[in-house]
C-alpha cells in the first residue's frame, strides 16, 4: 500500500445564527457562512494564512501544497494537524522532503482573494485595531433606499454579461463612483485608490458592493474610513465579527424595499417604507 499522511478530523460548523433587524425593525434570525484564518506551516515553515469555511481543512491544506507544487508527491508528507484554537495546520514531511528550491518559491508570497498571510495578516488586524469610523455618521431609510434603486438602474457591464462584481461609492443618494471587475476585491481597491488620489475622505460616504461582505471586504472599507456597507448579497461569520470589532454599520440582502441590518445599528434611522420610498 502506498504512504498517506496522517490525518486530524478537524472540520468545524458550518454557519452560525446571529441576530439581525429587518427592514421593519423586527429582530430575527440570519445564518452566515463560516470563515476562519488558518495559518500553514511546512516543516515549521509558515507559508500562507488561508480563510477557509472549515469543512474540510485537511483536504484544503493538502490541495494548495499540490497546486503550489510545494512538495512532490502525497507519499512525501507524513502529516496534517489542524488545530483551530491556534488556527494553524502544520504539516509534516517525511525528512523534509520539500522542493528543494523552496526558499525560493515562498520569497514571493501573493495575497489572494478574501485572505491575509502571516504576518501580513496579524499587521492588519494591528491597524484595524486602531481605526475609528465616525460615530456621528447617519443614515436614513430613504437614502438607503435611493442607494439600492441608483445601482438597479445602473448601466453595468454584468447587466450585459455578467460574471462581474460592482463596486459604488455614494455620497446621500448621489453616485460618486461606480466600478466593476472579476474580483470584487479589484473593484474596491480600485475606488480607494481614486479616493486617494482625489484627496476624498469617506466619513460622509455609503459603500455598495454586488459581493458577499467577507472580513477582508469589511477591513477595506474601515481603512477607507467609509462608516456604511451595503452588499446585494450575504455576510460571512468573520465579516460580521470584524465589522462587529470596527462598530462599521453592515447592511446585506439589499434588493427593492428589503435589507438587513447587520451591525452599528445606532447610525440608522427608521421611515415608514412608502414615505421614505418618496422621500
Amino acid at each position: 500500500m502506498p504512504l498517506r499522511p496522517e490525518l486530524t478530523q478537524a472540520a468545524v460548523p458550518l454557519i452560525e445564527e446571529v441576530e439581525v433587524m429587518d427592514e421593519q425593525g423586527r429582530v430575527r434570525p440570519a445564518y452566515l457562512p463560516g470563515e476562519r484564518p488558518l495559518t500553514v506551516y511546512l516543516d515549521k515553515r509558515e507559508l500562507v494564512t488561508l480563510m477557509t469555511l472549515g469543512g474540510a481543512p485537511e483536504a484544503l491544506v493538502l490541495g494548495y501544497l499540490r497546486n503550489q507544487r510545494l512538495v512532490e508527491s502525497i507519499e512525501d508528507i507524513a502529516a496534517v494537524q489542524v488545530d483551530w484554537e491556534t488556527e494553524s495546520a502544520a504539516v509534516t514531511t517525511r525528512a523534509g522532503r520539500q522542493l528543494p528550491d523552496i526558499e525560493d518559491r515562498t520569497a514571493k508570497r501573493i495575497v489572494t482573494t478574501g485572505c491575509g498571510q502571516g504576518t501580513m495578516f496579524g499587521s492588519l488586524m494591528e491597524e484595524i485595531d486602531a481605526t475609528r469610523l465616525p460615530d456621528g455618521a447617519r443614515l436614513d431609510q430613504a437614502t438607503l433606499y435611493g442607494i439600492i434603486d441608483t445601482i438597479r438602474l445602473q448601466q453595468s457591464v454584468y447587466k450585459q454579461a455578467g460574471s462581474v462584481h460592482g463596486c459604488a461609492l455614494f455620497r446621500g443618494t448621489e453616485l460618486l463612483m461606480f466600478v466593476e471587475d472579476v474580483g470584487r476585491h479589484n473593484a474596491v481597491d480600485a475606488i480607494a485608490g481614486k479616493m486617494w488620489l482625489e484627496g476624498m475622505s469617506g466619513e460622509d460616504k455609503v459603500f455598495y458592493t454586488t459581493g458577499r461582505l467577507t472580513s477582508e471586504m469589511v477591513i477595506k472599507g474601515a481603512q477607507m474610513g467609509i462608516p456604511f456597507l451595503l452588499s446585494r448579497s450575504g455576510v460571512t461569520q468573520m465579516g460580521y465579527q470584524m465589522a462587529r470589532r470596527v462598530n462599521l454599520t453592515l447592511f446585506a440582502r439589499c434588493t427593492g424595499k428589503h435589507f438587513l441590518l447587520y451591525t452599528g445599528r445606532e447610525r440608522f434611522f427608521y421611515g415608514e417604507p412608502a414615505v421614505a420610498a418618496t422621500t
